[in-house]
């Protein structure tokens, strides 16, 4: 079960919408609309992790909802079709879709495409307010850690240097630098001992995610993506 996950499915066939909603969510955390403009909505203020779409909707067909979203995300994006004509599904693929499913299919055909877009697009995702690696997302607007959907206690300092080392990922920061940049005019009030500590407490709240904070030892810290 992978609940750290977010999946969209946007049809405006409501059998249909809730057979996928119900073989999903035994698996991930699910989504649904069936309005076009809702599904470009949704994506616009929050960390999907793959949209289901169905091509053949009222209003905004699934093409029209494909492009849009193409232009604010690179989220994976699996189209369904009643219609197995190669223009179509070229057509898709063109717009920007990771991959093309006819009906009628099995929801475990589905579950398997999902798995393997899923695959394909590891790594730090954002939004305006909201960036996420695996099971840690930090909400910018509310200044919220969270970790595996559940907020964590932290302090400002804290939020701050997790925030930062995220946003600056893969780059190594002494502790001079993280003193400076996360203290500022506050620098007077710690040492660099204080980075240290700070660390260290912030590993221990963000549990399974503490690994995300690499040492670089004779150096400082990074925030590592490719663990």
């Amino acid at each position: 079960m992978n609940k750290t996950k977010r999946i969209l499915v946007v049809d405006d066939e409501v059998e249909l919408l809730e057979l996928v909603t119900s073989f999903l969510e035994k698996e991930y955390y699910v989504v649904t609309t069936q309005s076009g403009d809702d599904a470009i909505k949704i994506v616009e203020s929050l960390i999907v992790d793959v949209v289901v779409l169905d091509v053949m909707m009222e209003m905004m067909d699934g093409f029209a909802v494909c492009e849009k979203i193409r232009e604010i995300s690179q989220v994976p994006i699996v189209m369904l079709t009643a219609r197995s004509g190669e223009e179509d599904k070229i057509r898709g693929l063109k717009l920007g879709a990771d991959d093309y499913i006819v009906k009628p299919f099995s929801p475990r055909e589905l579950l398997a495409r999902i798995e393997a877009v899923l695959r394909r697009a590891q790594g730090i995702q954002t939004t305006k307010n909201i960036v996420r690696f695996h099971e840690l997302e930090i909400d910018k607007s509310g200044r919220i850690i969270y970790v595996q959907r559940e907020p964590i206690n932290v302090t400002r300092k804290e939020y701050d240097l997790l925030l930062f080392l995220l946003e600056h990922h893969g780059q190594v920061f002494s502790r001079d630098h993280l003193h400076d940049r996360i203290w500022g005019m506050d620098a007077h009030m710690g040492t660099l001992r204080t980075v240290d500590t700070h660390i260290k407490t912030l590993r221990l709240k963000l549990q399974s995610a503490e690994r995300f904070i690499k040492t670089v030892w004779g150096v400082g810290y990074k925030f590592e993506v490719d663990s």
